[in-house]
Parts: structure tokens; sequence; C-alpha cells
């Protein structure tokens, strides 16, 4: 026998009768076993395993020591976890002595599973699949499966099974799924039957979980989603997938099936309670997948179904939670995707003549007026300039709001049942004195939206819940009353407009300081109770340190125009850190004890992102050395599609691991370190858990890896919001300083001059 694969069975020992498993001792001079391989018949054999050879090698010799037959690549070994033993982590497993299970090939193991999936009465189905959901995940089963139409018979079981055996099934298909082939002719059928299963509050919740996750894969496999550079082209159509490409599905797809069952997204939103932490985490990243590819098409119907739902304030209930830490990324994706969705509201133009909703709006805020319509003195209808518009030109008048303005306009008068009186009481006092209560709240608009930094979709800084934004109009609301008791007790006049607009700016600050702990009642009292002297003299002394030139229309958009530039040069720098690779602790996870029991065999890993931006490759080492540029020194990686989540601050430098402090911050072992972030997957738990040296080092790979994602994610640190929000003032203020040198005096607004008095003129060309 040859020093490859020696093996001794348990009663007798080509090494000698001292290495047999009856617990006699070494015989002098033999060979030290490295690891347990047990065989199909139950009989364990003690093997030394030449850890230069390749696993085809190994398997070579086993099977000639134990006089099996058949051909080796029949075979293979796995652990005792079923991981696949492969020529990458061989050597690992002989290091570390670990016992094998000597089993059928992969490819063997799919062409079996194949074959008994087609026969969906028999009895061992159920553990068939429990394996499957395994096994799926190896590439060289996944190939042979479906070569062997294995993916029509798991259809077939998801159609016709029910209980724990649906369970197995979904989750066999949500880790196909995760491969880039082999799922591209799944039918609408097959659609409609996810969303079914979903719709159904009673269905299980380990039926739940995976059915929400192959929903979300299809949502996000869309034409605009496939890898790689996109193809110029001068068409408006969006791109089209290749034929077997699995960007094929995409919002349009799977939303038409989902209209055919309408209880689905309401039960999808009542889910966020469920007290599974895990079922609410599925839930939320489904609707932000939602959120963030809705077509066009369908984008009105989807927002309205989920604002129907009151979708915000389910969220909101998570916030003030105190055990949804795996949740937290999820819920700043939505802040992030409901940014998105107020902006895109903001620059949608209000067109009654067109649009049957907005139409609706203006007739019910009409309505609750509950005025006439009238001529002025010069015989023009008098009707919106009644409610506080500078005209009648309904569409002009909300150009700068849009569809958003519109709607917190319609909930402010609904919401108020003395707005009649309000509106009655602005209307007998004389013309010069009265608040023009729709342009204020359009004003309201304008400021909520500048506090909250809704400049442009996927620019979203945030790193800490912001419950009042969530619920938008109530703020509003509020702030427009806070205006309307200003212009009184104030005894503004139409010149004092920007005046009383600087007052409540200054109060919004304050009012909505501190979201993420601040209670509601505080900011009910902040602008209902705060007489007009204090917040006269407080933002007097703000004045002193603001110019008003700040609040000026031209600048505000000047600043949102830094703001997206800014946030793009921070997101290049970020990735750029990425590329360029760091030194990491390994940690270890405090999400459970199963975790926490694993010890990181080496303390350190080197991860660098490769320049097709689709794999964070690394090594892990016991000692730090010079990595080379390029993936040379990198053999592991880990795919970037997998990650659903970076969660921070759950880790802990293992106990056994010293720490230089040069290289670590100290921190007692297993108390989880303010600087350690995990890379989580929807269904395999923890990709990876590391400890980043400094603050700095780890703002750069948290937020470059959440700015890596399609729809912008969302930032995780204050220094890169800060690094954004100090390059957005410092441009502006050299902008300014540019056009203060030139002395050019900048307008409140620009208003169009009058129509030429004929049109009968030309333009000459220019020599």
């Amino acid at each position: 026998m040859t020093t490859a694969a020696h093996s001794s069975s348990a009663a007798r020992s080509p090494l000698g009768p001292s290495t047999s498993s009856n617990g006699n001792q070494t015989k002098p001079g033999a060979l030290v076993p490295t690891n347990n391989v047990t065989t199909g018949d139950g009989l364990t054999v003690r093997t030394r395993i030449d850890p230069t050879l390749t696993v085809d090698d190994v398997m070579k010799q086993l099977c000639l020591n134990l006089k099996i037959k058949e051909p080796p690549s029949h075979f293979a070994l796995r652990d005792e976890t079923d991981e696949l033993v492969t020529n990458d982590n061989l050597r690992k497993k002989i290091r570390n002595k670990v016992n094998l299970k000597l089993v059928n090939a992969p490819a063997r193991e799919a062409r079996e599973t194949a074959e008994k999936l087609r026969n969906i009465n028999d009895k061992n189905i159920k553990m068939n699949l429990f394996s499957l959901q395994k096994y799926i995940r190896e590439e060289a089963f996944a190939h042979e499966f479906l070569d062997h139409n294995g993916l029509a018979g798991l259809v077939d079981v998801i159609f016709s099974a029910t209980g724990n055996t649906l369970a197995y099934a979904l989750a066999a298909m949500q880790n196909l799924m995760e491969l880039d082939y082999g799922w591209a002719d799944l039918s609408n059928e097959f659609i409609l039957r996810v969303v079914q299963i979903l719709s159904s509050p009673q269905s299980l919740i380990n039926v739940c979980r995976p059915a929400t996750a192959i929903l979300k894969k299809l949502v996000e496999a869309d034409p605009s989603s496939i890898p790689g550079p996109q193809l110029a082209s001068s068409s408006r159509s969006p791109p089209s997938a290749p034929p077997g490409s699995i960007y094929r599905y995409g919002f349009q797809v799977v939303f038409e099936q989902m209209r055919t069952e309408r209880g689905l997204l309401e039960t999808v939103v009542n889910r966020l309670g469920s007290a599974d932490t895990a079922m609410a985490q599925y839930s939320m990243m489904l609707i932000n997948s939602l959120l963030a590819h809705a077509s066009d098409a369908r984008w009105e119907e989807f927002i309205s179904e989920l604002e129907r739902l009151n979708v915000r304030k389910a969220v909101v209930r998570l916030m003030s939670l105190h055990t949804i830490e795996d949740l937290t990324s999820c819920i700043l994706d939505f802040q992030a995707n409901i940014v998105r969705v107020t902006y895109r509201k903001k620059t949608t133009l209000v067109d009654p003549d067109e649009d049957e909703t907005h139409a609706a709006a203006l007739k019910s805020i009409w309505a609750w007026s509950k005025l006439e319509e009238d001529l002025d003195s010069s015989g023009q209808v008098l009707k919106w300039r009644k409610l506080g518009f500078d005209t009648e030109d309904i569409i002009q008048e909300f150009s700068e709001v849009g569809v958003l303005g519109l709607e917190c306009l319609k909930k402010f008068v609904e919401s108020d049942p003395d707005f009649s009186k309000v509106i009655l009481e602005q209307l007998s006092r004389p013309e010069e004195r009265r608040c023009p209560i729709a342009k204020a709240s359009n004003e309201v608009v304008e400021l909520l939206s500048e506090h909250w930094a809704i400049f442009a979709p996927g620019y979203s800084t945030s790193t800490t819940f912001q419950p009042f934004f969530l619920d938008f109009p109530k703020v509003h609301s509020l702030a427009t009353h806070f205006f309307i008791r200003m212009w009184s007790e104030s005894g503004a006049a139409t010149g004092d407009f920007t005046r009383v607009v600087a007052l409540v700016r200054s109060q919004v600050k304050v009012a909505l300081r501190r979201e993420n702990v601040r209670p509601w009642h505080e900011v009910e009292h902040d602008f209902m109770e705060c007489e007009y002297r204090a917040v006269r003299d407080r933002q007097m002394k703000e004045l002193e340190l603001e110019d008003d030139l700040l609040s000026k229309v031209p600048v505000r958009n000047l600043r949102a125009k830094l703001y997206k530039e800014s946030f793009e040069f921070v997101r290049q720098q970020r990735i750029q850190c990425l590329l360029q690779g760091a030194w990491f602790v390994n940690a270890l996870p405090q999400s459970s004890p199963r975790e926490a029991a694993r010890r990181p065999s080496r303390p350190w890993r080197f991860m660098r992102l490769d320049t097709g931006m689709k794999y964070l490759h690394y090594v892990d080492s016991a000692v730090k050395f010079p990595v080379r540029n390029g993936l040379e020194d990198l053999p592991e990686r880990i795919d970037i599609s997998l990650i659903s989540e970076i969660a921070t601050g759950i880790c802990a430098p293992p106990p056994n691991v010293l720490r230089d402090q040069n290289d670590l911050p100290p921190t007692s072992a297993l108390v989880p370190s303010p600087l350690s972030f995990s890379l989580l997957s929807a269904h395999e738990g923890s990709l990876a858990d590391q400890i980043a040296p400094d603050q700095s080092r780890w703002a750069d790979w948290t937020d470059g890896l959440n700015m890596l994602r399609r729809d912008g994610g969302h930032v995780s640190s204050k220094e890169t919001a800060g690094f954004v929000q100090a390059l957005t003032e410092i441009g502006l203020k050299i902008k300014l300083l540019d056009l203060s040198g030139e002395m050019v005096e900048i307008p409140s607004g620009l208003v169009a001059g009058p129509p030429p008095m004929s049109n009968d003129f030309f333009f000459a060309e220019l020599p």
C-alpha cells in the first residue's frame, strides 16, 4: 500500500493492529493516520492521506485499498456536515483530522435524485428533497441534476406537495436559483404557484421563507440586471435577455401574477410583524426588491397598494423593537427606497387634464374648502387663489413639488375638520394679511425634502432610523399648521413670506432632531406649543451663523446637484478601497450558540474585490504578509450576489487570537466589536465575519459593499455620510464665493416675463 491513502478497518489495520479503533497504542514506527473514513456499509477505516495529492488520486487509492470494484469516479468524500471534499479544502480536512464519509459522487447522486423525483409517491421523497436542498449548491451536482431533467421533477413536487415536503422542495429551488444558469424556463404557472403559496395565511413559516426568497430572486432577475457592461443603444426600449438567460423575469413578470392573487401583498406586509425574525427579514427583503425594481407601467399601482396597506407604519413598528439587529440593514434599505419613491413623486408633474387621480385629488381639496368659484375685479376666474396659490395655473403652482405636494395638501386638508373655517378666517382678512395656505403647504414640502435630503434617487446617506420621515404627510401637516400660526402671531403680510419660511425651517431642524430616539409626542409639542418669540430669538442667533442666501431656490437646487456629485465621488472612493484590498481579523458571530462555537482556524484574512466586482477574493493566514497585486495569492472567494445584508457590530474577536494594539482596538473576548461586520446570505447564514483595524477601514468596507448593490443600498457609517455632506457644503461655498466675488444677485425665484406683443419676428444667423 502506498503512503497516499493507507486504510485500516476496525478489525484489522494494514498500518498495524495498534492503530485499530479498539483503543490500543500506536505501534512504534507506524505511520500516524490523518482521518477516519466511513463507508456506505458502516465500516470505519483509518487512513493516512497525502495532502499533496488531488481528490481524484485519493479516491483511486482509497477504492484500491478497500477493494471496491466500481470506478473511483462514482464516489466522493464528504465530512460529517455533508460538505464535499474538494481540491480546495482537502488540506484543511486533513490538517483538522475531520471524520469523512465515502458516498456517491455528486454527478451520480444527482442522476439518482433526478430519477427519484419523477416518482412523487415515493415514500422516501421527503428525505431525497432534504438532501437535494444541500447538494444542489454544488456545481457538479447541479449540472448533472439539470442535464437529467431534475428541474421539471422538482417543479412537479412544488405543485403537488404540502407541509415539510413542500418546504424542502422550495428550499432546494431557492438554492438552485443562486446559480446563474439552469432556471431560465420557469413558467408563469410556476410563479403563480409560488404566489399562491405565499398568499395563504395558513402556509407554514418554513414554507413561506424559501417561497419569499424565490419570488425575490425572480423580481431581481430582470434584463437590466444582466452583469457586465451593457451595450450602448439609442433605443429607449428596455434591454432584452439573450436566449437561455435567467435574466428574463423581473418585476413586470412577477407583478402580473401577484395581481391575480390580491391578498399576497397584504399577507407579505402582515408578516413584517411575524414573531419569526427570519420571516420578517425575508418579507422586508421582498418588499425592498419590489420597490427597487418596480416598472414604470405598474409603479403607481404598486406604490398605491403599498400605501393602502400602511407598510410604512409596519416598518416604524419594527424600528421601535429592541430585538431587530438582523433587520437593521433591511430597514435602512427600505428607508432608501422610500427616498426614491418620495423623489419620484416630487418630480412627477401634476396634470389634472391627463391624470384622473390628480383631478380627483384637486376636486377633493376644493370640496373640503366649501368655497364657491368667483370672478375677481378684472373678470378673471377666482378659485385656487382663494386657497393661497399665486395664480390659477394649478400645473405651474405644483411644478416644484409635483404629486408629492398635491398628496400632502390633500392629506393636510382631509386631516383637519376645521379646514374650511381656517380658509374663511384668512379670506376675512385684508388681502395683504392673508396667509397663503396652499403656497405655504408647498413650501413646507420643500423644507422637509431639504431636511431629509430628497435630492435624487439612489443617493441616501442616512445611517439611522428615520421614523418621522416615513410619516412624511403627518409631519407636513404639523409643520403647515405651525406656518399658519407663525404667520398670525408675527402679524405677517404678503412681503413677509420668506421670513416666515425661515422661522419654519428653524423649527423643523429643532423638532426633527435626533429622530431615531425622540418620541412622537415631543415632535408634536415642538410644532404645536412653541411660541413665536422663542422661535424668533433662536432664529436670530442662527442667522448670525448662517446666510439667508442658502434658503433661496437656486441655491437649494445647486446644493442638490452638488450632493449627487459628492455622493458619487465618495462611492467611487469606497469601491477603490475594496479593489485595493485590506487585512481583517476573523471574528466570531454572536447570532447563535452554534455559530459562536465555531473558531476561525487562522486569525487573519485579506480580502479584495475583483475588477469585475462580482467576487470578494480572500486568503486566511496565521500572520499578515505582503499580498501581491491581482488574485494569485487569494484562492478563496465569496460571490457578491449571495450577500443579502451587511450587518455591523455583531461579532467578537475569538479568545484564542492574540491581538496587538496596533492591529485591533482592545475589546473583551466574545463581546461584539463596534468595528465588526458580517456578510450575511439570505439562507446560508454568515459568509464572512470580520473586524476592521480602525474606524476608517470599517467605513470604507461596510459602505463600499452597500454601495456596490444595484439599488444603491444604504450608508452604514456616519463617517461616509459626513464626507458627502462636507463635500457638498464645501462645493456650495466655493460656488457662492465665485458669485459673490462677481457681485451677482441671486433671485429668490425666476418669474417669466410677459409674452411678446407680436410674434412677427425672426432669428438671424450670426456670421
